[in-house]
Protein backbone atom coordinates (compact mmCIF):
# COMPACT_ATOMS: atom_id res chain seq x y z
CA UNK A 1 0.00 0.00 0.00
CA UNK A 2 2.39 2.61 1.16
CA UNK A 3 5.50 3.14 -1.10
CA UNK A 4 8.44 1.68 -0.24
CA UNK A 5 10.04 4.98 0.93
CA UNK A 6 7.89 6.51 2.64
CA UNK A 7 8.00 3.25 4.85
CA UNK A 8 11.45 3.48 5.56
CA UNK A 9 11.18 6.78 6.20
CA UNK A 10 8.56 6.39 8.90
CA UNK A 11 10.08 3.75 10.48
CA UNK A 12 13.84 6.08 10.21
CA UNK A 13 12.22 8.50 12.35
CA UNK A 14 11.12 6.87 15.55
CA UNK A 15 12.72 7.73 18.33
CA UNK A 16 12.94 11.50 17.00
CA UNK A 17 9.79 12.32 19.50
CA UNK A 18 12.32 11.48 22.86
CA UNK A 19 14.74 13.24 21.62
CA UNK A 20 12.98 16.44 20.59
CA UNK A 21 11.46 16.16 24.06
CA UNK A 22 14.84 16.06 25.62
CA UNK A 23 15.52 19.43 24.04
CA UNK A 24 12.78 21.16 24.45
CA UNK A 25 11.92 20.10 28.17
CA UNK A 26 14.36 21.95 29.67
CA UNK A 27 13.29 25.21 28.15
CA UNK A 28 9.51 24.60 29.14
CA UNK A 29 10.75 24.08 33.01
CA UNK A 30 12.56 27.10 32.65
CA UNK A 31 9.44 29.18 31.67
CA UNK A 32 7.07 27.32 34.25
CA UNK A 33 9.55 28.34 36.45
CA UNK A 34 9.74 32.03 35.68
CA UNK A 35 5.96 32.10 35.88
CA UNK A 36 5.68 30.50 39.40
CA UNK A 37 8.36 32.84 40.49
CA UNK A 38 6.57 35.88 39.33
CA UNK A 39 3.65 35.04 40.62
CA UNK A 40 5.29 34.61 44.06
CA UNK A 41 6.65 37.91 43.38
CA UNK A 42 2.67 39.49 43.00
CA UNK A 43 1.63 37.62 45.56
CA UNK A 44 4.00 38.63 47.83
CA UNK A 45 3.66 42.38 47.12
CA UNK A 46 -0.05 42.10 47.57
CA UNK A 47 -0.40 40.53 50.70
CA UNK A 48 2.30 43.19 51.98
CA UNK A 49 0.28 45.87 50.46
CA UNK A 50 -2.99 44.39 51.86
CA UNK A 51 -1.42 44.02 55.54
CA UNK A 52 -0.11 47.69 55.56
CA UNK A 53 -3.41 49.01 54.41
CA UNK A 54 -5.35 47.15 57.27
CA UNK A 55 -2.91 48.18 59.88
CA UNK A 56 -3.57 51.77 58.84
CA UNK A 57 -7.27 51.48 58.94
CA UNK A 58 -6.86 49.95 62.70
CA UNK A 59 -4.43 53.38 63.53
CA UNK A 60 -7.69 55.17 62.23
CA UNK A 61 -10.19 53.50 63.99
CA UNK A 62 -8.57 53.18 67.49
CA UNK A 63 -7.86 56.68 67.86
CA UNK A 64 -4.66 56.70 66.12
CA UNK A 65 -2.94 54.22 68.07
CA UNK A 66 0.35 53.16 65.85
CA UNK A 67 1.56 50.59 68.34
CA UNK A 68 -1.73 48.29 67.64
CA UNK A 69 -1.32 49.29 63.85
CA UNK A 70 1.98 47.51 63.45
CA UNK A 71 0.95 44.49 65.72
CA UNK A 72 -2.18 44.44 63.37
CA UNK A 73 0.09 44.62 60.33
CA UNK A 74 2.89 41.97 61.76
CA UNK A 75 0.49 39.58 63.02
CA UNK A 76 -1.35 39.33 59.45
CA UNK A 77 1.77 39.14 57.59
CA UNK A 78 3.24 36.13 60.70
CA UNK A 79 0.49 34.45 59.47
CA UNK A 80 0.93 34.28 55.87
CA UNK A 81 3.62 33.03 53.22
CA UNK A 82 4.76 36.60 52.93
CA UNK A 83 6.24 37.19 56.29
CA UNK A 84 8.97 35.19 55.35
CA UNK A 85 10.22 38.37 53.30
CA UNK A 86 8.91 41.67 55.74
CA UNK A 87 12.03 43.17 57.20
CA UNK A 88 10.48 45.92 59.55
CA UNK A 89 7.40 47.77 59.77
CA UNK A 90 6.75 50.94 60.83
CA UNK A 91 3.70 53.09 61.70
CA UNK A 92 2.80 56.60 61.74
CA UNK A 93 0.50 60.11 60.98
CA UNK A 94 0.74 62.43 58.17
CA UNK A 95 -0.63 65.06 56.65
CA UNK A 96 -1.71 65.54 53.19
CA UNK A 97 -3.43 67.54 51.13
CA UNK A 98 -4.31 68.83 54.60
CA UNK A 99 -5.87 65.52 55.36
CA UNK A 100 -4.53 63.98 58.56
CA UNK A 101 -3.66 60.49 57.78
CA UNK A 102 -2.33 57.48 59.06
CA UNK A 103 0.65 55.67 57.36
CA UNK A 104 2.11 52.04 58.16
CA UNK A 105 5.34 51.18 55.84
CA UNK A 106 6.51 48.12 55.12
CA UNK A 107 10.08 47.17 54.33
CA UNK A 108 10.25 43.99 52.18
CA UNK A 109 12.40 41.50 49.93
CA UNK A 110 11.55 41.37 46.22
CA UNK A 111 11.33 37.41 45.96
CA UNK A 112 13.16 37.18 43.05
CA UNK A 113 15.02 33.79 43.61
CA UNK A 114 13.20 31.85 46.28
CA UNK A 115 12.00 34.09 48.85
CA UNK A 116 15.40 36.30 48.62
CA UNK A 117 15.80 39.31 46.64
CA UNK A 118 18.35 41.35 45.34
CA UNK A 119 16.36 44.50 46.00
CA UNK A 120 14.21 45.95 48.76
CA UNK A 121 10.71 47.39 48.36
CA UNK A 122 8.96 49.85 50.74
CA UNK A 123 4.91 49.27 50.59
CA UNK A 124 2.93 51.70 52.07
CA UNK A 125 -0.80 51.36 53.36
CA UNK A 126 -2.86 54.72 54.07
CA UNK A 127 -5.79 55.12 56.23
CA UNK A 128 -7.87 58.45 56.35
CA UNK A 129 -8.00 59.92 60.18
CA UNK A 130 -11.42 59.41 61.76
Amino acid sequence: MFPHNLRERVISERGNASAEFALVAPLLMLVALAVLQFMLAIHVRTVVTSAAIEGARVAALVDGDLNRAESRTRSILENNIAGAAVQSISASRITAGGNEMFAVVVETELPLIGFYGPTSMKLTGHALAE
